[in-house]
């Protein structure tokens, strides 16, 4: 074993000031659907590796088929009440007519069979799925005393025609409330209503079958490798107070929107910690196994924008590790073994740069982190400005993504730090091929003794100062770099002109290894030029 490798740190752990429990959480959201443009009523429940999208829906609980989703129900009109229910919808606005209310203590309610987003099939035996708003309306008020409808809960009916009586709706005259599907028809189907319970209210029989309304499973999502997208599909756009679940195996909640910023962020963070913790525990079992100079420091799934055909930019994922001595980019992460060999790119640690987006570093944009923390309670998010950073390699390259959270962007910058320094300390020194003056040189930098250039053939010492030595530097941006080092003894500031086949690999190789050595002698020094743990305290 390299006894470089007795010097090596801890791997890199949640900052203390990110450290949340586990998050095990239930609420509401709406569920949208992009094919249809409609949003559904959902509960979300989320524990340790799945987070489960429930819709209700109307069971038998009791007495009758439990597997029957159709229920025909008798209704005796009332003097008082009429039926007691509203609907709203109908075959010109393309959906379905449903119940939007049921009162209280009157017919509908008593008969314990109907519930608020039934849709309605048949009234007296006539089908009207197909039958506008009016004529539906028509038929129920001219059904005579006894009404037979039959009806159909339907799990996935658009939120707004469940919306409880009274809701906003169309403002103008009563014909244009009368062509909305928002528009609720209980006052033409019971009179005017004054929810008044009859005089002798009649309860189900015993033997009747017995339904309720239950919220049941539709999706579970595993959070193991999954990822979280903020963005609107086939686009760079933010969606606002809205996000979307994507599994390993690609199965997706779809976009789940929330009432408020708040409420968005908070469960954005409370997923992206679970599935952040399922990820350290895949590491940790995979380092038990693994080399000690092949360990894995920190990865996850990041976005890449793409320059679309028409002009227009969209984004790709990609899953990035930081593993032993390389930075890898996989477009799917490695489960296997035998999927780390799959990475469509890989680069040196020691000449990788990573950068924060200046653009990203401005005081209000620590809004999300703002929620997290429980500094701020309320706010608009920013969508305009991302979680940014570039992953700067060799040749000039450079790669630019963004996460969805600040924490996010706080654990990828103090991972590569980490990673970066684990490998100087691990390597302890790299050689590169130069030229000057005609000559054929090796320029090595030792983390120990600093910088020097030899002849690559009889290896003799050309030059050689320490890292506290060097002074300054320029460079043509394409092959040739000036170092500017003090001598030792007269002070005197003396140049030394290089020329490498990559630059930016050397130049990238030089500022890992400096880096590395402050944080040796002052590692607060480190922390402190931290871009997002800076922002982070002062917020």
């Amino acid at each position: 074993m390299n006894a470089a490798a007795k010097h090596q740190p801890d791997l890199l752990e949640r900052p203390a000031s990110l450290l949340v429990p586990t998050w095990t959480k239930t609420g509401l959201a709406l569920l949208y659907d992009q094919h249809t443009s409609n949003t559904y009523d959902v509960r979300l429940k989320l524990t340790k590796e799945l987070l489960i999208v429930q819709k209700q829906d109307v069971v038998c609980v009791n007495g009758g088929d439990s597997h029957l989703n159709h229920r025909t129900v008798v209704l005796r009109r009332q003097l008082t009440g009429g039926l007691g229910l509203s609907i709203k919808g109908g075959a010109e606005h393309k959906v379905p007519v449903v119940i939007s209310k049921i009162f209280k203590d009157q017919v509908a309610d008593q008969t314990g069979m109907l519930f608020i987003g039934d849709a309605v099939l048949q009234v007296n035996g006539i089908n009207v799925e197909k039958c506008t708003h009016e004529e539906v309306v028509h038929l129920l008020r001219t059904a005579g005393d006894e009404v037979t409808i039959t009806v159909r809960y339907l799990r996935e009916a658009p939120a707004f025609l469940k919306l409880p009586l009274g809701s906003p709706g169309p403002s103008s005259g009563q014909s244009s409330r009368a062509s909305s599907p928002l528009f609720d028809s209980g006052l033409h189907l019971n009179g005017n209503s004054s929810n008044t319970a009859p005089s002798s209210p009649s309860s189900p029989s015993a033997n009747e079958p017995k339904y309720e309304k239950r919220w049941l499973d539709a999706v579970t999502l595993p959070l193991f490798m999954a990822r979280i997208s903020r963005r609107k599909a086939g686009t760079d756009k933010l969606r606002s107070n809205s996000f979307e679940v994507i599994a390993l195996d690609g199965v997706c909640t779809h976009a789940l929107q929330f009432c408020t910023a708040g409420e968005s962020t908070d469960w954005l963070q409370a997923i992206s910690t679970n599935i952040n913790d399922l990820t350290q525990e895949s590491m940790k079992t995979a380092n038990t196994y693994g080399s000690p100079d092949d360990q894995i420091v920190h990865m996850g799934w990041v976005c890449e924008p793409v320059q679309a055909s028409d002009a227009e930019s969209t984004h790709s994922c990609r899953f990035l590790a930081l593993r032993g001595s390389s930075l890898l980019i996989f477009r799917s992460p490695p489960v296997l073994v035998s999927d780390w060999a799959q990475a469509e790119a890989s680069f040196h640690l020691c000449e990788v740069l990573f950068k924060v987006h200046k653009l990203w570093i401005a005081e209000d944009c620590w809004i999300q982190t703002k929620f997290y923390m429980g500094l701020q309670q309320d706010g608009d998010l920013r969508d305009s400005e991302p979680f940014c950073f570039s992953v700067l390699v060799g040749h000039g390259q450079s790669f630019c993504y963004s996460v969805e959270l600040g924490s996010d962007l706080v654990l990828w910058e103090k991972a590569f730090q980490r990673a970066v320094f684990m490998e100087v300390q691990r390597v302890r020194w790299k050689s590169y091929m130069c030229s000057s003056q005609g000559k054929i040189l090796s320029f090595t930098v030792d983390f120990e003794s600093g910088f020097s250039c030899s002849e690559s053939i009889s290896k003799k010492t050309i030059w050689k100062y320490k890292f506290s030595q060097l002074k300054g530097s320029s460079d043509d941006g394409k092959t040739r770099v000036k170092l500017l080092f003090q001598n030792s003894e007269n002070k005197q500031i003396e140049m030394k002109e290089l020329e490498f086949a990559n630059l930016t690999a050397v130049l990238h190789c030089i500022h890992s290894f400096i880096a590395a050595k402050v944080a040796t002698v002052d590692p607060v020094f480190v922390s402190s030029q931290s871009l997002t743990q800076k922002y982070m305290c002062s917020s």
